[in-house]
């Protein structure tokens, strides 16, 4: 079972900026998709971003053209670039190693590691 490590994750005001990493014990290369969850107090987690092995990349509605998801092969690294943050994007972030297929990313949420804290507030 891969194991996968997150970090970068703080608190910042809103409109700020994180970056969030993801370091893999193996190589990503292979991997079909990988994602980024989060998941809130109280609340569902949710898929935020997910990147396939071509470079496909979705996006949830609540952080389109705010936030961006990227891999590294080389380096088994993926990262969420997190812009202009909102409250509301406060949450615990997890990476995932999943799978795309026909138009549908499945988790595996058994990969997931202790997670990055997110708090956006003022």
């Amino acid at each position: 079972q891969v194991q996968l490590v997150e970090s970068g994750g703080g608190s910042v005001q809103p409109g700020g900026s994180l970056r969030l990493s993801c370091a893999a014990s193996e190589s990503i290369s292979t991997a079909n998709a990988m994602g980024w969850y989060r998941q809130a107090p109280g609340k569902e987690r949710e898929l935020v971003a997910f990147i396939s092995r071509s470079r496909l990349r979705k996006y949830a509605d609540a952080v389109k053209g705010r936030f961006t998801i990227d891999r590294d092969d080389a380096k088994n690294m993926m990262y969420l670039q997190m812009d202009n943050l909102k409250p509301e994007d406060t949450a615990v972030y997890h990476c995932d190693w999943g799978q795309w297929s026909g138009n549908t990313y499945y988790p595996d949420f058994g990969s997931w590691g202790q997670g990055t804290q997110v708090m956006v507030s003022s």
